[in-house]
């Protein structure tokens, strides 16, 4: 079972390995890394979203045991996570994206491939439901946590660039879309139906070339706590909660539990480096934990399958 499951999670990260092999190599620039994570952010990930939510038969489910499986393991990881950045010595700031680090999923460029080739088109719903929510509300919290005191501008910032986000932006056009009750033309389908296809295999290039950018470097005790507390912790409450407290469908635990299983996401690095604060804890956190998914992943699908 752990060989099947490991063939299903290998091509997931050696898309990763090739990425980062062709921008370490030189094989491929630095300029041509950013362009393809641009795409996949502009354009192909939020034309899956788009047609997901346009098209797909939505189950009439509540979403809030849904979303409670997933974010009260992640506020527990976040608020662990600063605990020992307290213990550690951390400044406020510093402590913020320590807990950002141990709670952001890398939901977009390594979840949402993975999720798709374990479930397939069933996995497409709890993708949306997640990720209408795990960026909104994790970006606030990371963002009211080291601006408390910012004032109005620093709020107004905040939510400009929730409403402008290309991922967002794709979740809402297409619930406006259902709200119109018309069958989507084939022309535009077609042409939504091809970038939806790119989004998965150039999101996982794009993380191998991003990944150039981050080291396993500063304060490794510390790094290899919050890689635990991500890549084991995180899964393991979100399995339990999902499964045994709100006994959601089988899919959707296994969707729940990937997300959580994930490597903390690019996002936290970017967070560090805007404040100056951590930048090497971020970046080492994601080079351990994306170098630990790759066996931490791989029994999670173990995991769900056996269920």
């Amino acid at each position: 079972m752990f060989a099947s499951s490991f063939a299903i999670v290998a091509p997931i990260f050696a898309l990763i390995a090739i990425g980062y092999i062709t921008v370490r190599t030189g094989l491929i620039g630095q300029s041509a890394s950013e362009g393809l994570s641009a795409f996949v952010f502009v354009l192909a990930i939020p034309a899956l979203l788009f047609r997901t939510v346009a098209t797909a038969d939505l189950p009439n489910l509540n979403p809030a045991p849904f979303w409670l499986a997933y974010f009260i393991p992640l506020a527990t990881v976040w608020l662990a996570a600063s605990l020992f950045a307290r213990l550690a010595g951390r400044d406020r700031t510093e402590r913020a994206v320590i807990g950002f680090t141990a709670a952001q999923s890398n939901t977009v460029l390594i979840g949402i491939p993975l999720i798709l080739n374990v479930f397939g088109e069933a996995g497409r719903v709890p993708i949306v439901l997640l990720l209408a929510v795990h960026l909104p509300v994790t970006m606030t919290v990371v963002t009211v946590l080291i601006e408390r005191g910012g004032g109005a501008a620093a709020t107004v910032k905040l939510i400009r660039s929730l409403v402008t986000h290309p991922i967002l932006l794709g979740i809402f056009a297409g619930i406006a879309w259902r709200f119109t009750g018309q069958t989507m033309p084939a022309i535009p389908l077609s042409i939504l139906n091809l970038l939806s296809q790119a989004a998965a295999p150039c999101a996982l290039v794009a993380t191998g070339m991003s990944l150039v950018r981050v080291s396993f470097s500063g304060s490794r005790l510390l790094i290899v706590a919050i890689g635990a507390l991500k890549v084991i912790l995180h899964p393991l409450l979100v399995f339990v909660l999902a499964k045994h407290v709100f006994a959601l469908p089988p899919v959707w635990v296994g969707a729940l539990t990937l997300f959580a299983a994930c490597p903390s996401g690019i996002n936290a690095f970017l967070v560090a480096e805007r404040y100056r604060k951590a930048e090497a804890i971020a970046s080492g956190t994601i080079a351990l934990t994306t170098l630990l998914a790759v066996i931490t992943t791989t029994f999670v699908v173990t995991l769900v399958a056996l269920r």
